[in-house]
């Protein structure tokens, strides 16, 4: 499942039509439902405002408005974009300006997919990711002989008093194997606790992408 941890703005012009798509990070209804208020009051002499939005870890809230558009050809095709790039916690905001020219029905699809799908190439995608947190202690000198292992994991927190104590989160298959090495490099000397599995989210592609 993947997310977006910042808002984003894009616009395109499709047949002198202005399609500008807002992409928020929500954690409820009601937070989608007060950006919707903001856009709406933002852009309250534009023709359309539709919308569609995925909460929840398995997707199980769902919402989509055409906003006056024909049935199913704005809020609905939005909303299948957010789903095939298998995405939660996000709302998606297209306001239209009418250019003057008709799209039909299977254009105006295409022009709301389309302004989803441009935003979201500009968007910074989060993953969401099972990790067990652990924390290792250990004096700075045995801290200088693990830290090459730290660079490909994703570190929380480093305290520096009389040792480090380095908390990390690390894929949950990986674990054991990670403590039996540090163990080694030490001599038995780490002093390292677990504290279960989390997800965390992980940045997967970023704007410059």
């Amino acid at each position: 499942m993947k997310t977006i941890q910042k808002n984003f703005t894009n616009e395109i012009i499709i047949n002198k039509s202005v399609f500008i798509t807002y992409l928020f990070r929500v954690n409820t209804a009601d937070e989608a439902n007060n950006y919707l208020s903001q856009i709406r009051k933002k852009h309250y002499d534009a023709t359309h405002n539709c919308y569609a939005y995925i909460i929840g870890e398995n997707q199980n809230i769902q919402k989509a408005s055409d906003d006056g558009e024909p049935a199913k050809t704005a809020g609905f095709p939005m909303l299948d974009v957010l789903k095939k790039q298998n995405l939660t916690n996000i709302l998606a905001i297209t306001t239209r300006y009418f250019g003057g020219i008709l799209l039909g029905a299977g254009g105006l699809v295409r022009a709301y997919s389309n302004s989803v799908s441009e935003a979201l190439k500009i968007a910074e995608i989060y993953e969401y990711c099972d990790f067990e947190k652990i924390s290792v202690e250990v004096s700075y000198s045995i801290y200088s002989m693990i830290e090459p292992m730290l660079k490909d994991l994703s570190i929380i927190n480093t305290i520096y008093t009389d040792n480090v104590t380095i908390f990390l989160g690390i894929n949950p298959n990986e674990t054991d194997n990670f403590i039996t090495k540090v163990q080694n490099i030490s001599g038995g000397k780490a002093n390292i606790s677990r504290y279960g599995i989390y997800q965390m989210e992980i940045l997967t592609r970023n704007n410059e992408v």
